[in-house]
């Protein structure tokens, strides 16, 4: 089960964190609640394809989106993309609604895929998925982006929509 998984590689990391079953939710704001935190604590994990069989997971906190720009830059690319539901199971092992980066893994090699975290997530305590609909852990942002090994870069921008 999903979930197990990227418990167990929560602990395989050392990363102290909490977890919080709330039930599924409709909307960032639903899911604050449920967690007991800000929209802007909640981090979503978007799976971004690089090229054929090549992506990275970046992490972007819930009142902000990826500025692609921005990420094109860093990674010093033209085109980037986002897969659709299936490729992004089959990259990472998590159905769209509960991708977390951790456990997630390229099923040819097992090899983590490289995580992209924006830089606002530093220093701040923050929620994020765990495998399963309506499971989340509560983790320290600097302590997750060491364990992760996440490069660290300004890649969103404030959300432009209302959700």
């Amino acid at each position: 089960m999903s979930e197990e998984r990227a418990l167990a590689a929560l602990a395989d990391l050392g990363l102290g964190h909490t977890i919080t079953r709330h039930g599924r939710v409709g909307s960032l704001a639903e899911a604050a609640a449920a967690r007991g935190v800000e929209p802007r604590d909640i981090i979503k994990t978007l799976v971004v394809r690089r090229a054929e069989d090549d992506y990275v997971l970046v992490l972007v906190p819930g009142d902000r989106e990826i500025s692609w720009p921005k990420l094109r830059a860093l990674l010093g690319v033209s085109r980037l993309s986002m897969p659709d539901a299936e490729k992004a199971r089959a990259a990472t092992g998590y159905e769209r609604g509960t991708i977390t980066p951790f456990g997630a893994a390229h099923t040819g090699t097992g090899e983590q895929w490289p995580v992209i975290a924006d830089a606002t997530i530093a220093g701040r305590t923050v929620s994020m998925g765990a495998g399963a609909h309506g499971v989340a852990v509560t983790v320290d942002g600097d302590a997750m982006i060491a364990a992760l090994n996440a490069q660290v870069s300004d890649v969103t921008d404030p959300t432009t929509s209302s959700e």
